[in-house]
Parts: structure tokens; C-alpha cells; sequence
């Protein structure tokens, strides 16, 4: 019996926007910079394979209004857009390789990573992106102020949940006025983590809502079901993303056919076929460049070479 991938390919709205169908291309470092040809080429190349949101990779706040303007960002948001898919950038709060914790920043430094966001939303919004995303996920820093066992502040900014929720929550009414009134704002968050359970990130999750966020991306799901830690935020009022190996789509439809979020995001997948989403769409899940879990990636990308896939034809690598 052949699957029935339509729910895959149900438009959704969302700030006046039409996302072409629920297949998201998650924000993945490449190696080939933002601003460059080869980042065009690479994430143009995954729209026109038929993604619906295409995530520009992790992008330090640093850089913008440095070596990242409204004027050399265009290209890879036109590239996208060109290719019938919406652009976003991941927005991330550190200099690659840079590793902070909470007790590193003063107040000024806070205030100043607040500013840093702002600035950032502006420009990416003067670019023509369709939308931004902070990155408070994966233990990074803004997860860490959310985490009671890695933030051990005694200010404003930690101990009680309130308190650890401040940082992100000022982020969001920071570049939301930034962001004008078509473009949306994304956050990335990880529901379980050090210290912290699903009641606490569905708080927070509230919490952002009401500062200005309109998309959650939940990043990961558990190992027991497809999607499943996203279910909660599901009911909130906004699109909600998840990820875990959804490039299987069989995976990806149960999340989407149960209700458990609105869209799915295929990483891996994307690197390894770009035409992930029109061949399943054509219902030729025979001819899928498959992910084989192998990490070649991840070595690429630990080796600061531009990332590739083993699987690809000799004459794509």
C-alpha cells in the first residue's frame, strides 16, 4: 500500500505568509559562510528540492552591522525566496566557538547582548528575511540561563523560574518591533534539560509567546516516539516545529497525522537529498538519497571543511 504523505504538504499561514506545505530545513552549519555564492547556491538549492522554511545556519549577533549588512545578506534570502520557500536566520549569541556561561556576563554585558539582538532583527528584517530565530537551545548560553544547574546567578537573571526566563523574554521584546509587522520570530528551545522539565519550558514557552514569539522550534524530541516532547506546546496557539530523525517519512507523517506539532524539520536528510520533500511529495521514496547516520557531516564540519554527504554521486562532492 502506498503512503499517504499528503498531510506533509498542507499549507499553512502564518503573519500573512504561506508556507508552501510543513517540511522545514533547520538551521545546520555549513562551512560555506551566509554571504558568500556558495551559501546561496547551497541553501537555494534546498528550497527549490521543496522545503516550505529554510533556516539560514547559526549566525553570531556580533557580526551584524560589522561584516553582515541588510545589502550583502539579500542574495541568500533572494535565493530562497526565489525557489518558492520563506527565509530564516538562526540568530545565535556568541562567536562561533566561543563557549560563555551565565556567571560570565555583568549586567552591562546582558544589556549589551539585548542590543546586539535588536540590531540584528533590524537588519535581517531590512534583508527581507521572513523570519528569526534566537537559539536557546542545546546548552548553549541563552539554554543555560534557563537551566537552574548551569545558571547560578543570584541577581535578576537566575535562580527562581522567573527569574531564569528574563534573558530570553527580554531578547523577544527586543527584535519584535525590530522585526516591524511581517516578519515572525522563532525560538529554539530544548524541552528537557539540566535541571529543568516540560512544565518549566511550557512556562516558558507561554512566557515568549506573550513577548512576541509566533513559531516554536523544539529541538529534540525523546527516542520513544516521533515528535513526542512536543505535544504540550502544541496547544499554546502557535505553529509549533520538531525534529529526531524525521527524514524517515513514515516518522514525520505520524507526527503531523497525531497532532503532536504543525511542522517537521529534516536536517540531515536535506544535506544528504535536497529533493527530499518533492520526492516524497511524487511518492518516489525509492529514488531518496538516504542519510545513513554516518557523521561524515560532522567530520566536514569539525575539520572547518564545507559539509558534504557521503552518500552524494562522486560528481556532486
Amino acid at each position: 500500500m502506498s503512503l499517504d504523505t499528503s498531510p506533509l504538504f498542507r499549507p499553512l499561514r502564518i503573519k500573512g505568509k504561506t508556507l508552501r506545505n510543513r517540511i522545514v530545513m533547520p538551521p545546520m552549519a555549513t562551512c560555506r559562510g551566509v554571504t558568500t555564492p556558495e551559501a546561496a547556491e547551497w541553501y537555494g538549492r534546498r528550497a527549490r528540492g521543496g522545503a516550505a522554511l529554510v533556516v539560514v545556519e547559526a549566525t553570531s549577533i556580533a557580526r551584524f552591522g560589522i561584516d553582515l549588512t541588510a545589502e550583502n545578506l539579500r542574495p541568500v534570502v533572494s535565493a530562497i525566496h526565489a525557489e518558492g520557500a520563506l527565509a530564516a536566520i538562526q540568530l545565535f549569541p556568541t562567536a562561533r566557538g566561543r563557549q560563555l556561561t551565565p556567571d560570565d556576563l555583568s549586567l552591562i554585558d546582558i544589556d549589551v547582548l539585548v542590543q546586539r539582538y535588536r540590531m540584528a532583527a533590524g537588519i535581517c528584517a531590512a534583508a527581507g528575511f521572513d523570519a528569526i530565530e534566537p537559539h536557546g537551545a542545546h546548552g548553549y548560553l541563552l539554554n543555560q540561563f534557563f537551566s537552574p544547574e548551569k545558571n547560578s546567578r543570584s541577581d535578576a537573571y537566575g535562580g527562581a523560574t522567573d527569574r531564569r526566563m528574563r534573558l530570553a523574554t527580554e531578547i523577544v521584546e527586543a527584535v519584535r518591533p525590530s522585526c516591524g509587522a511581517s516578519m515572525f520570530v522563532m525560538y529554539r528551545h530544548t524541552p528537557v534539560g539540566p535541571g529543568y522539565g516540560i512544565e518549566e519550558s511550557v512556562a516558558l514557552a507561554s512566557r515568549l509567546i506573550s513577548a512576541g514569539v509566533e513559531m516554536l522550534d523544539l529541538s529534540p524530541s525523546s527516542s520513544k516516539a516521533p515528535g513526542d516532547l512536543a505535544v504540550p506546546f502544541s496547544e499554546l496557539g502557535v505553529p509549533v516545529i520538531t525534529v529526531n530523525e524525521l527524514d524517515v517519512p513514515a516518522r514525520a507523517l505520524e507526527v503531523l497525522t497525531l497532532g503532536r506539532a504543525h511542522l517537521v524539520a529534516v536536517g540531515r536528510g536535506l544535506i544528504a537529498d535536497p529533493d527530499w520533500p518533492t520526492k516524497v511529495q511524487e511518492g518516489r521514496l525509492d529514488e531518496i538519497v538516504v542519510c545513513t547516520r554516518c557523521d561524515g557531516c560532522h567530520e566536514d564540519l569539525r575539520r572547518n571543511q564545507p559539509v558534504t554527504c557521503r552518500e552524494w554521486p562522486a560528481a556532486e562532492v
